[in-house]
């Protein structure tokens, strides 16, 4: 759910997303209309996407929430190539945090562990 300050960025965000992970697309978005208390109107009230052919779901909502994005759950994308790993990296860090900077870290010749500039947390691994 993106609330507070992500308020009005879920659908930048998953376009992003689904840009970086091949065979990934947004399916559907339905939006808040004019009146619904939860969010502005036109911004995502329900948005499906797929992500390497695995379905996700995002919403927007107005409303005070005392939480947010926590890098207690994190994406896991596996990467091909050393050239996949290091453009997604650097794309995702990109006005975000990393959390664990791309290296061997023994379990994985090549890892990196992040959160995005919509607080979403990534782990990224060379397969």
């Amino acid at each position: 759910m993106f609330t507070g300050d992500q308020l009005g960025k879920a659908e930048e965000a998953i376009t992003l997303y689904t840009s970086l992970v091949r065979n990934s697309e947004i399916t559907s978005i339905e939006r808040w209309g004019a009146g619904e208390e939860a969010g502005p109107e036109g911004s995502v009230k329900l948005a499906r996407f797929t992500l390497n052919g695995i379905e996700f779901m995002a919403s927007e909502n107005a409303y005070p929430h005392e939480f947010t994005f926590t890098p207690s759950i994190s994406m896991f994308a596996e990467c091909a190539s050393e050239a996949e790993i290091e453009a997604a990296f650097a794309t995702l860090s990109e006005g975000g945090a990393v959390l664990m900077p791309l290296r061997d870290y023994g379990f994985s010749k090549r890892f990196g562990w992040l959160q995005d500039r919509y607080g979403v947390s990534w782990q990224l691994n060379l397969a």
